[in-house]
């Protein structure tokens, strides 16, 4: 011992995530809905989700991609799901005004269990779309999307004019649906549509049922031969080519 001196170490990391997990701890959780989002800070932090009560996500925000954002994303993600009710998704949300190095996200699980206990971490439930490349993924049975498939025989609540260019009865579902649906471009790099979906008018038979299924099988239906539409677990497809999908279920074909 030094006359006058001693060594002080505080463990702010420890400190920090012990606080947080007592203001997670005595928190109540608000229904993962439109209404109490409304109420969320585009801000930094962490939230937990959560299945009939019982944690199943931890993530992590900063402020560009904030609390509101992602948890409307996640919002999204759980809607028009085989085997999920929304209603029994609720979740709770801290916004912390200084972040250090540490990964709150990556204690945060370690504290709750794990990854065994934490259900949908490392899920895929909180990726984006990577493109094509998903189309001849196969999920593993506790992938997110395999417990959950999307649902394609939900009714919309959406209006179409009939006639009307094919492109456009598709940008309009692409707009409303809560899952990733994909259509052929004018190419590669473009963002405009194929030209067969620009040409061909569509009209919707009277009294067609007004789900996803329905739309894309009417909209095929009327294009030039070559088109198919495809089912998977995640997303739904509608391409011009013959390619089998292992892992998809046909919609229609032209």
């Amino acid at each position: 011992m030094i006359a006058g001196y001693q060594d002080f170490e505080f463990d702010l990391p420890g400190a920090l995530l012990a606080r947080l997990v007592e203001v997670l701890d005595e928190m109540i959780s608000a229904p993962l809905d439109s209404e109490p989002l409304d109420n969320i800070p585009e801000a930094q932090g962490v939230y937990q989700l959560f299945l009939d009560g019982q944690l199943v996500y931890i993530g992590k925000t900063d402020a560009e991609a904030g609390l509101s954002r992602r948890l409307r994303r996640h919002y999204q993600k759980i809607q028009y799901r085989a085997g999920l009710d929304p209603s029994r998704v609720s979740f709770k949300a801290v916004r912390i005004y200084v972040f250090t190095a540490v990964d709150l996200e990556t204690q945060l699980i370690a504290h709750y269990g794990g990854l065994s206990q934490v259900q949908w971490n490392g899920s895929g439930f909180g990726s984006n779309d990577p493109g094509r490349e998903r189309d001849t993924t196969k999920f593993k049975d506790d992938h997110f999307d395999a417990r959950y498939p999307i649902d394609i025989d939900r009714v919309l609540d959406i209006a179409l004019p009939s006639p009307a260019p094919a492109a456009s009865y598709l940008a309009e579902l692409k707009r409303v649906v809560p899952y990733v649906f994909r259509f052929e471009a004018a190419s590669a790099r473009s963002r405009a549509p194929h030209a067969d979906l620009v040409s061909t008018s569509v009209s919707l038979p009277v009294g067609l049922r007004m789900t996803p299924r329905a739309i894309i099988a009417a909209v095929v239906s009327q294009l030039p031969s070559g088109w198919q539409a495809i089912q998977f677990p995640s997303h739904v497809i509608l391409y011009k080519n013959d390619v089998h999908y292992k892992y998809g279920s046909l919609i229609a074909r032209s």
